[in-house]
């Protein structure tokens, strides 16, 4: 039964309403109305407080001869959500507790416990649990801190910089004592990178005459390390100022997600082979048995100051769709979030 405090027994969620062909609309989207389900032995119903919008979200539209883990058409879509527990039939939360998961995209959803996190609000916005210290903020710290290997004096270049993920991997890289130098797509996010995040440079990617120039001036020294979180043009231009022994992890194509003919490639492979650079792509889940190190340090670095964070926050369940459209505009600065409910205790 939903709390009394919850007027509603309509429980709105969306539905994958067809495949997109090259970039999503509206009509990607269906809202279904039905009852708020009952949770069943072992499950606890959950009410959405924030849902999370994600790039990789884009590759679950997709059949599966392009991606591994489609969502079929007329499917409930998923995403991460914090929510608090309305009724529990599990031994480990109760009403009233804070939660994160892979839950639907509806406002309520019952849901075995040993798929939900605890989340305590006391040390940080439970929002974040869905941004710095949640899945982004693991995607970065592995991303980063193992696969790239940053070493003090490196030059470390991070595109997708003002988003969730780049953002941490930015300050990551300062903290291990190295340049940084970040891409992003307008003044105000460039402007934030440099004089809040202790970005050494950053470069709006939109307005430059020349990507390699500037990356050039950007990182005299060449580059070290590249996180890159958007393929295309600006890896091309990464690629042509590696050093010897540059180490790339790849993270995300957001410049390739909603592609309808995917340019002809590997290019630059051989700027890879005089340069003796290793290129390795990674999935944040490879390092499920450590996301209780990365969620405590990060944690802890938001609360000593080590690590700022913006997000940027739709009101209404409703506006979902909307908040997803534009990530691929680039009009987020760090994480992207849907506020879908306030916390009723």
């Amino acid at each position: 039964m939903v709390d009394s405090s919850d007027a509603t027994t309509t429980n709105r969620q969306y539905h994958l309403a067809k495949r997109p062909t090259g970039e999503p609309d509206h009509d990607t989207f269906e809202l279904v109305e039905a009852e708020v389900p009952e949770p069943g032995p072992n499950e606890v119903l959950v009410k959405t407080l924030y849902l999370s919008v994600d790039p990789y979200m884009r590759g679950r539209m997709r059949d599966a001869e392009s991606y591994a883990e489609p969502w079929d058409v007329g499917d409930p879509m998923r995403a991460g959500v914090v929510g608090e527990v309305v009724e529990s039939n599990h031994a480990d939360f109760d009403a009233g507790d804070v939660v994160v998961g892979n839950l639907l995209w509806a406002e309520y959803a019952a849901v075995d416990g040993g798929e939900l996190t605890a989340v305590d609000p006391d040390v940080a916005p439970v929002s974040t649990a869905l941004g710095v210290v949640g899945m982004p903020g693991r995607t970065a710290y592995f991303g980063l801190l193992d696969v790239a290997g940053p070493k003090p004096g490196d030059t470390v270049v991070v595109s997708g910089a003002a988003g969730a993920v780049g953002s941490v991997v930015g300050q990551l890289a300062r903290e291990a004592g190295c340049r940084v130098v970040g891409f992003a797509g307008s003044d105000t996010k460039t402007e934030w990178l440099t004089q809040d995040l202790g970005f050494d440079a950053a470069i709006n990617y939109k307005t430059v005459d020349d990507l390699g120039d500037a990356l050039a001036e950007a990182a005299p020294n060449g580059v070290d390390v590249y996180f890159d979180n958007v393929g295309g043009e600006i890896t091309d231009t990464v690629f042509g100022q590696l050093n010897v022994d540059a180490r790339v992890a790849v993270c995300g194509q957001i410049s390739q997600y909603n592609a309808t003919d995917l340019p002809t490639g590997p290019r630059k492979l051989g700027t890879l082979i005089e340069k003796r650079a290793s290129v390795e792509g990674f999935l944040v889940a490879d390092f499920a048995p450590r996301f209780e190190e990365a969620t405590s340090r990060l944690a802890r670095w938001v609360d000593d100051g080590t690590l700022q964070y913006r997000e940027t926050v739709t009101e209404g369940f409703e506006n979902a769709p909307e908040a997803f459209l534009g990530l691929f505009e680039g009009e987020n600065v760090g994480k992207q979030l849907v506020k879908v409910a306030e916390r009723s205790h």
